[in-house]
C-alpha cells in the first residue's frame, strides 16, 4: 500500500500488519463557503473497519464544524479550513476510542449497536473480548441513530440537523446527496461484521489464528503464551503514553468498585499498587483513585479507604499533591454540597498528606485540575484550616524551642558537676595516705 501508515501511528514496528492510507485533504471555497474534502475517506474507513461518516463526524464532533457526506462521489466533508496533518491527528483519537480493543489494543473489532437498548459495544475478533464503550461522546448519539449498514447511503447527515434533515429539496436531505432513504427506528438492530480491513499481503495461515473465537480456542491461545511473550505485553504496555496506562489503571481500579468491600482488603490494595508501579503511573494513580472512590462523601470515603490511600501516597509527596489535585476535582462536580465542608475534608485528608504539602498546596491557587475562579473559592474555604494548621506549626516549633533550652541547662548542670567526679577520685588516694601516717606499721605488713 502506497503511503501506507501504520492504524497505531506510535507502533513504529515496520511489520506491524494493520496498515491504513495516509489521510489527504483537500481545501476548497473561500469565505464563508471554504470547506474540506477528505478525498480518501473511504479507503481509510474500509482499512480501520468503520463507516466512513463516523470518523467524517467525528472530526465535526472535534472541531465544532458540521460535516456533509456525498455518497454518490465518495466525497466526505468537514466545514472550514483543516489540514490533512490535524485531521490525521484528530484520526488516532477516534481510532483509539472506537476502533482498537480495550482488552488487547488489536484493530480487529466490531462495533455492536443496539438502538432499542441504547448501548454501543464492541467485539474483538483476535481475543474475543465483548463489552460496552467506557466513555460518553457526541459521536456515540450519531452511531445510534446510524449503527454500521451495509447500505452507508442510509446514513445521517450532521449532528447539528436535527430535524431539518427530515426536510427534503429536490429530492435531497439538508446538507447530503443520498442513494436511498434514512433508516427508520422501526427497524430491528443490526449486528454488521468489520468490511474487510485493507492490509499488507498475507496468506491464509496469517489469518487463520483471528478466526476462531470460541473460549476453547482462545483459552488455548492464552495458554501458548511464553514468559517471553508475557514479558513482550508488558513492555508494550510501558510504550504507551501516559494517558493510555492511566486508563489501564483506571480500568484495574473500576474492576474493584463492583464490590466495595474488595477495595478495603490489603492484597486488593497491594496488587493495585503493583500495578501502578508496573505502568509507571504510581505518583498520577491518586487522581484515578479520587475520581472513582470519591463523590459528595468524601470526608466518609476518605476514612474508609484510608489504607488504599496510604499505600499510594505514605512518603511520596508527588502522589500526595495529585491527590489533593483530584480531591479538587470532585469538589468540582459537587461544588454546592462539598464547597462548604471544605476545612473538614483537609483535616481528614491531613492523615494521609504531610502538613507541608497542605501548606505549599494553600499558598498559590492553580488551574491545574479545576478553573482558576474555582480553585480561589477552594483556597477561600481552607483558609480557616490553613490558619489553625499553620499557628499548630508555631506552638510545636516554640514547644520546640523551650526544650532545647531545658537541655541546655541540664548539660550546665552535669558541667558544673563534673569537678566533683574528679575529687571523687582523689578522696581515696587522701585517705590512703592518712592511715599511712597513723600506722606505719600496717603500711609495712602490707607491703610483705
Amino acid at each position: 500500500m502506497d503511503n501506507a501508515v501504520n492504524i497505531k501511528r506510535n507502533v513504529s514496528d515496520a511489520f506491524y500488519r494493520y496498515k491504513m492510507p495516509r489521510l489527504m485533504a483537500k481545501v476548497e471555497g473561500k469565505g464563508n463557503g471554504i470547506k474540506t474534502v477528505i478525498v480518501n475517506m473511504a479507503e481509510v474507513a474500509k482499512a480501520i473497519g468503520r463507516p466512513a461518516t463516523y470518523p467524517t463526524k467525528y472530526f465535526g464532533c472535534e472541531l465544532g464544524a458540521q460535516t456533509q457526506f456525498d455518497f454518490k462521489n465518495d466525497r466526505f466533508i468537514v466545514n472550514g479550513s483543516h489540514d490533512a496533518a490535524k485531521l490525521q491527528d484528530l484520526l488516532d483519537g477516534f481510532i483509539k476510542k472506537f476502533v482498537l480493543c480495550p482488552s488487547c489494543d488489536n484493530p480487529e473489532t466490531d462495533l455492536i449497536v443496539s438502538t432499542k437498548k441504547g448501548t454501543i459495544s464492541q467485539g474483538c475478533k483476535a481475543c474475543g473480548f465483548h463489552g460496552p464503550l467506557e466513555f460518553n461522546h457526541k459521536l456515540n448519539t450519531f452511531i445510534l441513530k446510524n449503527p454500521p449498514n451495509l447500505n452507508p447511503a442510509a446514513q445521517g447527515s450532521s449532528l447539528t440537523e436535527g430535524k431539518r434533515g427530515k426536510r427534503k429539496k429536490n429530492g435531497e436531505t439538508n446538507g447530503d446527496v443520498r442513494s436511498g432513504s434514512p433508516r427508520s427506528e422501526e427497524e430491528p438492530d443490526l449486528i454488521v461484521d468489520a468490511p474487510q480491513k485493507v492490509a499488507p499481503k498475507e496468506t491464509e495461515e496469517d489469518l487463520d489464528w483471528a478466526v476462531d473465537v470460541s473460549e476453547e480456542a482462545v483459552r488455548a491461545r492464552l495458554q501458548d503464551l511464553t514468559d517471553g511473550a508475557k514479558g513482550l505485553t508488558i513492555s508494550d504496555d510501558l510504550e504507551k503514553s501516559d494517558k493510555e496506562r492511566i486508563d489501564i489503571f483506571y480500568r484495574a481500579v473500576k474492576s474493584k468498585c463492583a464490590d466495595p468491600t474488595l477495595l478495603a482488603q490489603q492484597p486488593v490494595a497491594k496488587e493495585l499498587l503493583a500495578e501502578a508501579e508496573r505502568l509507571e503511573i504510581k505518583s498520577k494513580a491518586p487522581l484515578v483513585l479520587a475520581e472513582l472512590l470519591f463523590d459528595e462523601k468524601i470526608h466518609i470515603q476518605i476514612k474508609k479507604h484510608r489504607l488504599l490511600l496510604l499505600y499510594f501516597t505514605h512518603e511520596d509527596t508527588k502522589a500526595q499533591r495529585y491527590l489533593i489535585g483530584g480531591i479538587e476535582q470532585v469538589i468540582g462536580l459537587h461544588k454546592d454540597s462539598l464547597l462548604p465542608k471544605v476545612p473538614a475534608i483537609l483535616k481528614v485528608i491531613g492523615l494521609e498528606i504531610s502538613e507541608k504539602v497542605i501548606l505549599d498546596w494553600s499558598s498559590k491557587t492553580s488551574k491545574k485540575y479545576v478553573s482558576k475562579e474555582l480553585s480561589q473559592e477552594i483556597h477561600t474555604k481552607a483558609e480557616p484550616f490553613i490558619t489553625w494548621l499553620r499557628e499548630a506549626e508555631e506552638e510545636e516549633e516554640s514547644s520546640s524551642d523551650e526544650e532545647e533550652d531545658d537541655l541546655e541547662i541540664e548539660y550546665d548542670d552535669r558541667a558544673k558537676a563534673s569537678p566533683l567526679k574528679e575529687n571523687k577520685v582523689q578522696v581515696p588516694k587522701k585517705k590512703v595516705v592518712e592511715e599511712e601516717e597513723e600506722g606505719g606499721d600496717d603500711v609495712d605488713i602490707d607491703a610483705i
